[in-house]
């Protein structure tokens, strides 16, 4: 059946009608999947933007997410800079789309407010948006760096405070981060990328400990390889030698299922033939 929360319709669905095809578990996520009514994703627009796992134009985790999410019957809310990137998308899975610059505090807290009017109140937030800026310590333009840690660590610290003031009162939800391999190690040339995912998650360890107390379930994905896309297909001769999105949009339901008995934090996803 269908009942309407706020301007949300949420979709009913009885654990014992389940279709038998699927996974054992999903009828605990049926199940879990009441409590929430809306997400939205702040993901990266532009290609100097993008961490190559995260995607663009359709395509990647964030792409991934909204379609899994919305055939799960959540009210998908998607924000970017460049919103005209997202109406392919927005209007495949019916979702609302918000103009934002991550990095600015007031446009964050009115994303959120936008939110609220034309949908609901987020209870799931998923953090994608990331910059990155290669060269030589001795080089690498300062204002650039400055603007990547901005977007890809300040950003989300802006999105989780937005989330909790919501999420706290009412004693549930869930903030999902996207990480890098550049969070667990820092490579060569790429100082800015390694400070703001290390930055990304130290945040995460810090809101899960704050957070999770209050039924809040926060939890980091450190995405540990390529992604593949159109532009980065599987090599020739080397088949699952990059990450799947559908398959990383399903490891963040499956976090997303847990009891909260029974919470994750850290996941590392990689292809089985990454060295780590």
């Amino acid at each position: 059946m269908l009942i309407r929360s706020g301007q949300v319709l949420v979709a009913l669905v009885s654990p014992c009608t389940y279709p038998s095809s699927f996974p054992a578990y999903f009828p605990l996520l049926l199940c879990f999947l009441l409590r929430y009514s809306s997400f939205v994703v702040l993901r990266p627009t532009a290609s100097r933007e993008v961490d190559g796992p995260l995607g663009f134009n359709g395509g990647g985790i964030s792409a991934s997410l909204a379609r899994r999410l919305s055939e799960l019957g959540l009210q998908v809310g998607l924000a970017a800079r460049d919103v005209e990137k997202l109406k392919p998308l927005a209007e495949e899975t019916a979702a609302a789309v918000f103009a934002v610059d991550a990095s600015q505090p007031e446009q964050v807290a009115k994303l959120f407010l936008d939110m609220e009017r034309q949908v609901a109140e987020p209870d799931i937030v998923i953090y994608n948006a990331s910059s990155r800026v290669a060269g030589p310590l001795s080089s690498v333009d300062p204002a650039a760096v400055e603007k990547a840690i901005a977007i890809t660590t300040f950003g989300a610290f802006l999105a989780a405070q937005q989330a909790v003031k919501r999420m706290e009162p009412k004693g549930r939800g869930a903030i999902f981060f996207t990480g890098a391999s550049a969070g667990m190690k820092g490579f060569a040339q790429s100082a800015a990328f390694a400070m703001g995912k290390f930055g990304l998650r130290g945040l995460a360890q810090s809101a899960a400990r704050e957070l999770g107390p209050m039924g809040i379930h926060v939890a980091h994905f450190n995405i540990d390889g390529g992604v593949r896309s159109t532009r980065r297909p599987d090599p020739s001769g080397q088949p699952d030698s990059t990450l799947d999105p559908d398959a990383i949009a399903q490891a963040y339901i499956d976090v997303l299922a847990q009891p909260r008995n029974a919470w994750s934090h850290e996941i590392d996803l990689r292809p089985w033939t990454e060295r780590f």
